[in-house]
């Protein structure tokens, strides 16, 4: 049975007099644990249209993980929260090695004619005598940038293995057998250039005398049984992968991925005035219908803080469930990374939800949330 903290009962979950005793009971926390943040949370309520859209954010960012500690206490699932925090932290040096070792350093080193000379599996195998561990696949990459982590810290006396973990990089990065090699991993995987008039991958087949469409090779068919989904969408690591991919560009206030993309062209004359870019097919990229505050959950996921990071998407989309993958990308279009692939923001946002939701009680928080 859920037993809740400071005496309340899961009735109470629901009622108004139930909240605002929730209410008093997270002031009470916050103020025993940041009384200088409780001062300005307190204030930025009592008068919220004073606080600039940065300092909002600022605000909600920094008492997000003070929530997530309020929540896991609440319902009593301490431990639980701590080791989905916990699996954030494990993986944060697969995308510090991505980021610093393969993109800045493996894959300017050594362009894709090179590293197309390189043997790969024969680098991997060299990599792996050398540390006793398995680099394979998707399932090896958090070996590796462990592996490359721990040799950077003495690079001189690791210069020789350094020298083939960018050799091995730069090859799975920059080939199409290096990519095969590592297919669903993300330490790998860099942002491709968008080609607007073929942004899906298909190719032309003769069936009989008709010429049909398919998916690539590399994309296997999906077959529809009745009305089962047929895309589970992204893991944990992927979900993971996008929010550090974004770029967190409200700090800079140009997230147009909650506000649109600004058109900075005058109108034509005659023609009605467009405050936001169009894409090349016409339509203006508007960004979120809701204005969700996109680039703050992100670097709270990225952060380590999954329910702080839900938390701050139901402040304007509390049916978080109904959207996501499964439903919208105007989010997406309207991303910062225009002539890249995007961060796929609806895969990251549903992932949230259902790493939240697979908690003990994990639904009765995302419910608490919405309110």
């Amino acid at each position: 049975m859920l037993t809740l903290a400071y005496g309340l009962t899961f009735a109470d979950l629901y009622t108004r007099d139930g909240a605002l005793a929730l209410d008093r009971a997270f002031d009470g926390a916050l103020a025993a644990a940041d009384a200088a943040l409780a001062e300005r949370y307190r204030a930025a309520r009592a008068n919220p249209d004073a606080l600039e859209r940065r300092a909002e954010s600022d605000l909600l960012i920094a008492v997000a993980p003070h929530l997530e500690d309020f929540l896991a206490g609440l319902f009593g699932i301490g431990d639980e929260v701590r080791a989905l925090e916990a699996r954030h932290h494990a993986l944060a040096p697969l995308f510090a090695v991505k980021r610093q070792f393969v993109q800045r350093r493996a894959m300017n080193a050594f362009k894709p004619d090179e590293a197309a000379t390189f043997d790969g599996p024969a680098l991997r195998a060299s990599l792996e005598a050398i540390e006793g561990a398995s680099f394979a696949g998707r399932e090896g990459e958090l070996a590796f940038a462990n592996a490359v982590t721990a040799w950077q810290k003495d690079a001189v006396l690791h210069a020789a293995a350094l020298d083939l973990a960018t050799r091995y990089a730069a090859w799975a990065a920059h080939t199409a057998a290096g990519r095969d090699a590592h297919r669903g991993g993300v330490l790998f995987r860099a942002p491709r250039k968008l080609d607007m008039m073929r942004l899906v991958p298909v190719e032309a087949v003769q069936q009989g005398e008709v010429t049909a469409w398919r998916l690539d090779a590399r994309h296997p068919p999906r077959r529809r049984e009745g009305f089962a989904l047929t895309d589970a969408g992204t893991d944990f690591t992927g979900g993971l992968g996008e929010a550090h991919y974004c770029i967190w560009c409200h700090e800079q206030g140009k997230d147009s991925c909650a506000r649109g993309l600004p058109e900075k062209k005058p109108a034509d004359a005659g023609a009605p005035a467009n405050p936001y870019k169009k894409t090349v097919f016409g339509v203006p990229l508007a960004g979120c219908p809701l204005e969700e505050k996109i680039s703050e959950f992100q670097k709270l996921r990225a952060d380590g803080w999954p329910l702080g990071a839900l938390a701050v998407m139901c402040v304007d989309n509390p049916m978080v469930a109904a959207t996501g993958h499964r439903i919208c990308n105007d989010c997406m279009k309207s991303c910062i990374y225009q002539k890249q692939d995007p961060v796929d923001i609806p895969q990251s946002e549903t992932r949230i939800l259902k790493d939240v939701l697979e908690l003990p009680w994990g639904f009765e928080v995302y419910s608490l949330l919405t309110r």
